[in-house]
């Protein structure tokens, strides 16, 4: 097993495209945009958190949904229109409730794993990527919340993560910017943030110089299992469809992969739940001088912070279950702008730039770093709002399950099936 194509040239994909071929594979990527990292991985929170590992799969989570049906601009927004993958997907979340322990502590392990692989990367191949290592702040105000983040702390601590109390008054000096007093936080002096869309560009070019193959403005239409590999059909700008062999593929495209798994005999139950962010180009020395430098997280929002270099400041958040729905919508984006003006009132709101992406959630909240039933299919998808944070280990995971099959070929035993999430 040599030729390995890769589905999918968002963070998830180029990083498993780097990590294969750098175990010696003859690798091929497949995209339908133009470029590397158009979708999902284009302006997303920018933190790069293990902090923020907590699987969603909570009793207080449903609860807090229902109500926010009922908010206009509340972080979370239901089409109540029937669908029942919508529905079923939920009816499997709330499955998952009994796992909220062991994969948030999972998570926590896996986010530490990336970050050694991430920095390593974008260090051995040369590229900046607007890298802030401040930490991550997390503010809150409800009281309630704030002793929830305590029970949070001793999960993350089982996970190797160290992330420490801080006052109100501790709050102003970590990040003097913030125009607001809270009830209390936790800092994460190890967690880091950086322009994952620059990221995702600068290893793809690592990945072109290395031998790589792109095919970019690739429409993925079919998949088919062979004996002894996969045939992938695909269109490309001119609707030209083209067949192509490969020993194994790796699908790695978000909220596609559910529909390319089924052709392929898996069910890979990925729900695209959208998040909202804005860019603020901070175009004047008083909105550079006032916007802050630390990543922050208001809990209560669920808005998430991140400085980009000296002229640029995203803020990111809100979770909308809506179907495979793209549209930039003005009573989601106001909150982060108003929340914007509010806590920062001095940074110039003027050039804020908008965004919306499909983040591909699992039930569990957990990605799917496996094999498929047919061997020679791998996953590495359903990241959700963690792909930024997680991609650069289930990177190496989903490689090395890649060699370990190409290497059980060669010594003629029968690949197996690998059926765990994560291992």
């Amino acid at each position: 097993m040599r030729k390995i194509a890769v589905i999918g040239a968002g963070i998830t994909g180029i990083t498993t495209a780097y990590s294969l071929v750098n175990r010696g594979f003859e690798v091929t990527v497949f995209d339908r945009n133009r470029y590397a990292a158009m979708e999902t991985s284009y302006a997303n929170g920018g933190q790069l958190s293990a902090s923020n590992a907590e699987v969603w799969n909570r009793w207080s989570t449903i609860l807090k949904g229902i109500k926010w049906m009922f908010e206009p601009g509340a972080p979370l927004l239901v089409n109540p229109k029937p669908s029942w993958h919508k529905y079923s997907w939920m009816a499997e979340f709330v499955g998952n409730i009994p796992g909220y322990e062991s994969n948030t502590i999972e998570t926590v392990r896996l986010a530490i794993a990336a970050r050694e692989h991430l920095n390593a990367h974008a260090e051995k191949e040369g590229f900046d990527f607007s890298c802030e290592t401040r930490g991550i702040l997390h503010v809150y105000d409800d009281p309630k919340e704030f002793n929830h983040a305590a029970k949070v702390n001793e999960l993350l601590a089982k996970g190797g993560l160290e992330r420490r109390y801080v006052s109100p008054d501790e709050i102003e000096r970590i990040e003097p910017a913030l125009k607001r007093r809270f009830h209390g936080g936790y800092y994460t002096e190890s967690d880091f943030t950086g322009d994952i869309h620059t990221y995702t560009r600068g290893l793809s070019k690592a990945c072109e110089n290395r031998s790589v193959a792109f095919h970019y403005g690739a429409e993925v239409e079919e998949l088919e299992n062979l004996n002894r590999g996969v045939k992938l059909t695909w269109a490309d700008d001119d609707g030209i469809r083209i067949t192509s062999e490969f020993d194994g593929i790796v699908v790695c495209a978000g909220v596609r992969s559910r529909e390319l798994a089924a052709q392929v005999g898996d069910r890979v139950n990925i729900y695209p739940v959208k998040g909202y962010s804005i860019t603020v180009n901070l175009n004047d020395s008083e909105s550079q001088k006032s916007a802050p430098w630390v990543s922050l997280l208001d809990d209560q929002a669920k808005i998430v912070t991140s400085r980009l270099g000296k002229d640029r400041f995203r803020i990111a958040g809100t979770a909308e279950y809506n179907g495979y729905n793209l549209d930039i919508r003005d009573d989601r984006i106001k909150p982060l702008v108003k929340w914007c003006e509010k806590l920062f009132p001095d940074v110039s709101t003027e050039y804020a730039v908008p965004w919306a992406g499909l983040r591909p959630m699992m039930p569990n909240m957990m990605p799917k770093v496996a094999a498929g039933k047919n061997p020679r299919v791998f996953y590495n998808t359903g990241h959700g709002h963690l792909g930024w944070t997680l991609s650069a280990a289930t990177a190496e995971i989903i490689a090395e399950k890649v060699l370990q099959e190409k290497q059980s070929n060669s010594s003629g035993v029968a690949g197996a099936t690998i059926g765990a999430n994560v291992a």
